[in-house]
């Protein structure tokens, strides 16, 4: 068995020297400086975690081992991730036995970076790493402020809207807000400041992006981004150029308090009524394609979870023929993912989401995420489905489109089917049954069977193609009857 390591039984030692470095194993060294190490270890921990291994060369991948180095600078690097980054990552650290290039005893060094889940680890220059691919690229810009904010280490409903002021927001959103917290009588600036709506900045006050998000009269003059685009395809698939398939592109821009009721309302409009079997009776009833609580709580909570920093994004509904996709830029927050998101609770954006509760959106205790599984299968639905994309999330409620298309054409061949006979004489229903059930037999057969004369038949016949009740498939010799419709 190859010597390796017993926490990551990947890193063998035939790996850690031939393998090319990647988003999770790096190599170093053992005469590297060890404050070098600190933005290996930071990308590491503002990724999903990775090991250093330290003692082999990272250009000839040569086994140079560490001990030459001597026990004080060993131990430096084994307290790297403590004394080069702020605040420290969690690690462990582990020695491998090697024989080195030089056929003498030796040891490597791997430090086991664990993932940072709600911090963001820099050096101790103040420095931000992330790793990606086989590189610890520093972050700088917007790209710092994205990983602080999928971090949580930095909120962007919190932050200061330079260009924001009390004026630029809707009265009537107010006063609605000041019902709903019992300050009907308290002037709006004391509100907006005890609610944390109001920051100080060098002796300036200024409205934050959760005010803005929540009450601006005009949201497009302060965040584009707060909008729900609804587009509805002609299919299952989305085609693109002379097959392009939408048939609705509507775009809806309204500040938090009103974007739901608003999307609420031009969605209704275009759900489709279907029909569906009930459980007991078996009796078949019209309904909505979906239950509205399911589909109105998606948006709810892609309205109150989704990462509004999220650059020229914003939440799209399709609206296929066997489904509806509400899509929320950002993935999941902290610890929730789509396989525990039905009893896990956690907010990316906690004062939208603490405004939204007061107002009735936004459910507690996840009740909201239950309610949408539970109102699926109520209604003989498919489970909803959530996935997590790189950027995004999606919430997939199919309908029953498969089962409402074969109803309806039991039904409606079963109406034409009774309106045939009810137009065609004894004799004539003879002949379309005998065709139903041997719709190879030849018109001979069908003289035989029938018990008429060949003349009478090929007269009914005939009669019944120009009045295009049957008609004739494939080549004469080798062809089909058949009836239309069934």
């Amino acid at each position: 068995m190859d010597v390796g390591s017993r926490i990551n039984p990947l890193l063998t030692l035939e790996y850690m020297q031939t393998e090319h470095e990647n988003k999770y194993f790096d190599r170093k060294s053992g005469q590297i400086r060890v404050a070098e190490l600190a933005s290996h270890i930071s990308a590491f921990a503002n990724a999903d975690g990775g090991t250093l291994v330290i003692g082999i060369s990272d250009k000839k991948r040569t086994l140079e081992g560490i001990n030459s180095c001597g026990n004080e600078k060993i131990y430096e690097f084994i307290n790297a991730p403590k004394e080069c980054c702020r605040p420290m990552p969690r690690y462990r650290e582990e020695f491998i036995d090697i024989t080195n290039e030089n056929g003498k005893s030796d040891r490597v060094l791997l430090l086991h970076i664990e993932p940072s889940i709600d911090q963001v680890i820099r050096t101790s220059s103040d420095r931000t790493y992330l790793r990606i691919g086989d590189k610890s690229k520093e972050m700088l810009g917007e790209n710092l402020r994205n990983l602080e904010y999928a971090k949580g280490s930095r909120h962007f409903e919190d932050e200061i809207n330079q260009y924001a002021a009390i004026e630029d927001l809707d009265e009537e959103l107010i006063n609605a807000y000041k019902k709903r917290i019992g300050a009907e009588k308290v002037e709006t600036h004391q509100v907006l400041a005890a609610r944390g709506f109001i920051r100080k900045r060098g002796g300036d006050e200024y409205l934050t992006n959760a005010a803005v998000l929540l009450f601006a009269n005009n949201i497009m003059k302060f965040n584009m981004n707060c909008r729900v685009r609804f587009i509805r395809i002609d299919g299952r698939e989305m085609q693109v150029g002379a097959n392009y398939n939408v048939v609705k592109d509507k775009s809806i821009d309204e500040p938090i308090l009103r974007l739901v009721d608003a999307a609420k309302a031009y969605i209704t409009d275009q759900l489709r009524v279907f029909t569906r079997q009930e459980h007991g009776s078996g009796r078949f009833v019209e309904s909505p394609e979906l239950p509205e609580f399911p589909w109105v709580e998606g948006i709810i909570n892609a309205v109150a979870h989704r990462d509004y920093a999220a650059s020229g994004q914003f939440i799209k509904i399709s609206m296929f023929d066997d489904r509806l996709e509400i899509e929320s830029p950002g993935r999941f927050p902290d610890i929730v993912t789509a396989d525990n998101i039905s009893y896990t609770r956690f907010s990316r954006n906690k004062t939208i989401s603490r405004v939204m509760t007061e107002f009735e959106w936004v459910r507690e205790l996840n009740e909201g995420v239950k309610k949408i599984y539970s109102d699926m299968a109520e209604a003989d639905l498919p489970e909803p489905e959530y996935i997590e994309t790189p950027n995004t999330v999606k919430l997939i409620l199919r309908n029953n489109i498969d089962e409402r298309t074969a109803h309806r054409n039991k039904v409606s061949n079963e109406a034409l089917n009774e309106a045939l006979n009810e137009a065609l004489n004894d004799d004539e229903q003879i002949i379309v049954e005998m065709i139903r059930l041997s719709p190879k037999a030849s018109q001979m057969e069908i003289v035989q069977k029938a018990g008429f004369s060949r003349a009478k038949v090929q007269r009914i016949m005939k009669k019944l193609v120009e009045n295009k009740v049957i008609y004739r498939e494939g080549a004469k010799k080798n062809g089909v009857w058949k009836v239309y419709g069934g």
